[in-house]
């Protein structure tokens, strides 16, 4: 949407809402002759005082008029309209601000957001918040991948491992275009929000750390995500192809959820050979004995083998044992 547009949009927004409120719904006496009020709902004036601001100003607003609006004003005129969650985030949107994320949603939508990632297993995913920060992943990135749980609590970050950990950099093929890639998709989401003081937290922090950092921001990189494959180097498996594909959930507009499907057949065979390994035998020897009286194998009971779908078992029972088929042999 252009800028004209876009300040029509907002235009039409304000006057529709403004329209809609009667006096006495926002504490202002009604009229004291009944229809003299010329004007459905309240009138531009009246939302001006409600909100702090000059009437001239909000006037041009709602004629659509290049003007700006703080965060602080658009705020008082979604209370002043009596706006709701949804609304205040279009008039945000319309206004070119993005919306804040909030700490104690995320937490409330966190197990929702893991059962996410754990149904598309075996394929890794792994949710992130607007600073890359890890918010959830599933077993198989855990496995296939870099367990977010071994990185440093204040690094759990997708650039602070791409740029930082030894581990995770040393399975990476071709870790720089992909460590390239990453970068400048952060640095066109951060430009979206300048001043963020997490942003600007976490790119000192990089810039003081990762000399490749340091040079690679310094040249401004801004690109989109474009769809593509990436080679991991397994320390067990060997080589694994991954197509990489990105979602936004629409209720959580500002996540990014990363979904990392094995190229090939013999990519999922590798993935599913590492993942039949994440609980030992003594595990699985234990869950038997719990489950002996009730007749039951203990493979498929609740929600089925370490964690998965009964359907995702079958897959992963059928596997060739690694002493049978090694799968770090490269093709």
């Amino acid at each position: 949407m252009d800028q004209s547009a876009r300040r029509a949009e907002l235009a039409a927004f304000l006057r529709t809402h403004r329209e809609r409120l009667r006096p006495a719904e926002v504490g202002l006496p009604e009229d004291p002759v009944p229809g003299r009020r010329r004007t459905p709902g309240l009138r531009r004036e009246e939302v001006a005082r409600l909100s702090g601001v000059g009437v001239t100003w909000y006037t041009w607003l709602e004629q659509g008029r290049n003007i700006g609006a703080s965060e602080q004003v658009l705020d008082a005129l979604a209370r002043a309209l009596r706006l709701d969650d949804d609304a205040r985030r279009h008039l945000r949107g319309l206004a070119g601000l993005t919306t804040p994320g909030e700490a104690a949603a995320l937490d409330d939508a966190r197990p929702r957001l893991q059962r996410l990632v754990d149904a598309v297993t075996p394929n890794p995913a792994s949710i992130y918040d607007t600073n890359l920060d890890f918010v959830v992943w599933n077993a198989a990135y855990a496995r296939c991948r870099r367990d977010p749980l071994r990185l440093p609590p204040g690094r759990r970050n997708l650039l602070w491992m791409m740029f930082t950990d030894a581990p995770a950099r040393a399975m990476m093929a071709r870790w720089e275009p992909a460590a390239r890639a990453v970068l400048s998709q952060f640095r066109a989401r951060a430009g979206q929000r300048p001043g963020d003081p997490r942003d600007a937290a976490l790119v000192a922090g990089l810039r003081a750390a990762s000399p490749d950092f340091r040079r690679w921001w310094s040249q401004y990189p801004v690109r989109s995500f474009r769809p593509a494959t990436v080679p991991i180097d397994h320390p067990e498996a060997g080589r694994i192809h991954f197509e990489m594909h990105q979602l936004h959930p629409v209720e959580n507009p500002d996540l990014l959820m990363v979904i990392q499907v094995p190229a090939t057949p013999d990519d999922l065979r590798r993935v599913a050979w590492l993942l039949a390994g994440v609980r030992s035998n003594d595990e699985v020897e234990e869950e038997d004995a719990d489950h002996a009286d009730d007749g039951n194998d203990g493979l498929h009971d609740g929600p089925g083998f370490y964690g998965l779908t009964d359907s995702h078992s079958e897959v992963l029972l059928d596997q060739p044992e690694p002493g049978v088929v090694d799968v770090r042999e490269e093709q």
